[in-house]
C-alpha cells in the first residue's frame, strides 16, 4: 500500500467553507479561513449553539502502547467515517501534532492508510499556528519575569525559587538543565533553568480547559511563576503580563475545523501529551463537537492509565462533560510485545506471548469498565502480519473477559473497515449504561490522590516520594492547592514508573521524584520515575527522511 502521505496527496478534499455549511450548518461568515481546507470556527457562533442539545460523547483510548504507537488516532478517524456511514452524525475531536514527534520517533500524527484527517502536511507541520501562540506566550511570560528582576525585583522575587520555564516545540535533550541570563550584570541574574516541550506547558493545558477567552485569561492570571524571600506565590497577574499572553492566544482560542478522506467533518485543537501533560483536546472543541454532531468522537493520548485517568479525573471533572461509551485500542504486536517478545520479532506469530500479554488489555478493560465507570468495547486495529489463530486467540480472551470486541480495519479500507466497531459503539452509547466515576474525591489529600491512581489505577503496592518532592507537596497542601487533581507524568509503555515493566505488572512501587504547581491550569503535575518534560531525539530521527523534491512537493512524513 502507499506510504501515508502519498495516500494524503491523492485525497479529493472539499473546500472547508462548502463542507462546513453542508454538514454542519456553520455558515461561511461564521469561519476564518487559513487556505481553502482548514479554517477556525468563531467563538460567537459556538456560543450561539449553547442551548442546542448535546450529541454522544465517545472516548478512544488504548492499551499501553510499543514505541510506534497502536493507531488510537487512526481508529477516531477510522470510526468517524464509519459512524457517517452508517447514517449517524458523526465529528471527529483530535488534538494537534507536536513538532517534537513528528520529527522524532513517530512521524505524522493524523492517523494512517486510509483513515486520516487532511491536509495531514499543513496538521503536522505548523497548522494554524495555535502551538507557535502557546510557544510565545508562555515565553512572553518567561521574559517579562526576568525583566522585572533585572529591573529592580519590586515584587521581591527570591531567583532561587523561580519555577516558570521556557518551551520549545522540538525535542532537544540538550535544552532540559541550563544555565540562564550569563554575561554580566546587564543579562539578569544566573540561575539554573530548564526548557519544556510546547505540549507540557501550563498554557497548553490552560488554552484546553478553558471555557472561553475570558476564562482563558482569568486562568492565565493564577499561574504561579516564582516565589518571593518570604514565600509568597508570585502570579502571572502580578506581572501584569496576562492580558497581553492572552493577546497572543486570542486566535489559537478557536478550533480548527479540517476533514476525513471521506470528506467528514474533523476539529483539532489543542496537543497536550498525556505522558507529561493531561493528554486531552480542548474542551471548546469537545462541547463543539457535541452541538454539531449526534456522536463526537475524541481520543486521551497513550494507554487508558494515562489519558483516559485523566481525561476523567481532570478534564470531565473540571467541565462536566460525560462519556456515553469508550473504545479501547489494542494490536496483536502491542500485546505480543507485552508477552516479551521483542519488536524484531512481533511480526512473527506468537500465540503464547499474546496469552500472557493479554493481561496488559485485562487491566485496561477492568480500568475503563469498573474504575472509570464506561461501557467499551475492543476494537483490534488489524495489521497485515495478524494470523487468524492470533485473532482467535485474542477474540476468545475477550469473550472470556465480557466485553466486545470487533476486528477493525479502517486503515487499509477506510470507514468501510470499521463498521462493526461502528455499530457496536452505537449500541453502547444507547444504552445508556455508562455511570462515570472518579478514581478520587477533590477533598482528598494530594498524597491520597496520587496513591488511589497508583493503587487503583496502576495495581502498585505503594508510592515512594524523594524528600524534595515531599516538601514540595506539603509545602502545596499549606498553600491551599491541596483540592487539585493530580496530573501524573510518567513513562506511556508501562503501568509502573519503570518503562521495562511490560504487562500488566502487581505490587509494584511508584517512585515520585518532583511536583510542580499549575494554578492556572488546576491541576498539581506529579512527575514519576525517569519521565522527562523535554524529550529527545531518537538515534535515528524521523527528520533525517523528511525531504522536498524537486517540485517542492513534500515527502518521507510518515
Amino acid at each position: 500500500m502507499l506510504p501515508d502521505i502519498e495516500i494524503a496527496q491523492q485525497a479529493s478534499l472539499r473546500r472547508i467553507s462548502e463542507l462546513a455549511e453542508d454538514r454542519l450548518g456553520i455558515p461561511e461568515d461564521q469561519l476564518e479561513p487559513y487556505g481553502h481546507y482548514k479554517a477556525k470556527i468563531s467563538s460567537p457562533y459556538l456560543a450561539s449553539l449553547a442551548d442546542k442539545p448535546d450529541g454522544k460523547l465517545i472516548l478512544v483510548t488504548a492499551i499501553s502502547p510499543t514505541p510506534a504507537g497502536e493507531g488510537k488516532t487512526t481508529t477516531t478517524v477510522g470510526l468517524g467515517d464509519a459512524l457517517n456511514r452508517i447514517g449517524k452524525k458523526a465529528v471527529i475531536c483530535l488534538r494537534e501534532p507536536s513538532l517534537g514527534p513528528v520529527f522524532g520517533m513517530k512521524g505524522g500524527a493524523a492517523g494512517g492508510g486510509y483513515a486520516q484527517v487532511v491536509p495531514m502536511e499543513d496538521i503536522n507541520l505548523h497548522f494554524t499556528g495555535d502551538f507557535n501562540a502557546i510557544q510565545l506566550a508562555n515565553n512572553l511570560l518567561a521574559a517579562m519575569l526576568d525583566n522585572h528582576i533585572h529591573h529592580g525585583n519590586s515584587l521581591g522575587i527570591d531567583v532561587r525559587r523561580v519555577t516558570w520555564r521556557r518551551v520549545l516545540d522540538m525535542n532537544d535533550r540538550g535544552l532540559r538543565s541550563l544555565v540562564v541570563s550569563l554575561g554580566g550584570q546587564r543579562n539578569g541574574f544566573p540561575r539554573e533553568d530548564g526548557f519544556d516541550i510546547v505540549v507540557a506547558s501550563e498554557v497548553m493545558a490552560i488554552l484546553c480547559l478553558a471555557e472561553s477567552l475570558a476564562d482563558l485569561k482569568h486562568r492565565l492570571g493564577k499561574v504561579v511563576v516564582a516565589y518571593t524571600c518570604e514565600q509568597r506565590p508570585v502570579h502571572a497577574a502580578d506581572l501584569k503580563a496576562h492580558g497581553a499572553m492572552a493577546v497572543l492566544l486570542k486566535d489559537a482560542i478557536k478550533p480548527n475545523l479540517v476533514q476525513t478522506l471521506e470528506n467528514n467533518p474533523a476539529i483539532i485543537h489543542g496537543g497536550p501529551f498525556a505522558n507529561i501533560a493531561h493528554g486531552c483536546n480542548s474542551v471548546i472543541a469537545t462541547r463543539a463537537a457535541l452541538k454539531l454532531g449526534e456522536y463526537a468522537i475524541t481520543e486521551a493520548g497513550f494507554g487508558a492509565d494515562l489519558g483516559a485517568e485523566k481525561f476523567v479525573d481532570i478534564k470531565c471533572r473540571k467541565s462536566g462533560l460525560r462519556p456515553d461509551a469508550c473504545v479501547i485500542v489494542a494490536t496483536i504486536r502491542a500485546l505480543k510485545y507485552h508477552g516479551g517478545v521483542q519488536r524484531a520479532a512481533l511480526e512473527q506469530e506468537d500465540l503464547g506471548a499474546l496469552d500472557k500479554g493479554f493481561e496488559n488489555l485485562a487491566r485496561h478493560v477492568r480500568n475503563v469498565r469498573d474504575v472509570f465507570g464506561f461501557p467499551c468495547v475492543v476494537s483490534i486495529n488489524h495489521f497485515t502480519h495478524d494470523t487468524p489463530a492470533e485473532l482467535k486467540l485474542l477474540e476468545d480472551k475477550c469473550a472470556a473477559l465480557g466485553v466486545a470486541v470487533v476486528v477493525a480495519r479502517h486503515w487499509a479500507d477506510g470507514g468501510a473497515g470499521a463498521e462493526a466497531l461502528a455499530k457496536q459503539v452505537v449500541s453502547l452509547a444507547e444504552s445508556g449504561s455508562a455511570n462515570m466515576k472518579l478514581v478520587y474525591e477533590d477533598d482528598a489529600t494530594l498524597t491520597a490522590k496520587i496513591e488511589a491512581v497508583a493503587k487503583r489505577v496502576y495495581g502498585a503496592a505503594r508510592v515512594t516520594i524523594n524528600s524534595k518532592a515531599q516538601a514540595r507537596l506539603d509545602e502545596l497542601e499549606r498553600e491551599g492547592y491541596g483540592h487539585f487533581p493530580v496530573c501524573i507524568a510518567k513513562t506511556q509503555y508501562s503501568f509502573s514508573s519503570d518503562a521495562s515493566l511490560r504487562g500488566a505488572p502487581e505490587g509494584h512501587t511508584l517512585t515520585v521524584r518532583e511536583l510542580r504547581l499549575s494554578a492556572g491550569a488546576e491541576f498539581v503535575v506529579v512527575i514519576c520515575g525517569d519521565v522527562m518534560t523535554m524529550p529527545g531525539l531518537p538515534k535515528v530521527p524521523a527528520a533525517s527522511q523528511i525531504d522536498l523534491d524537486d517540485d517542492g512537493t513534500i515527502v518521507g512524513l510518515f
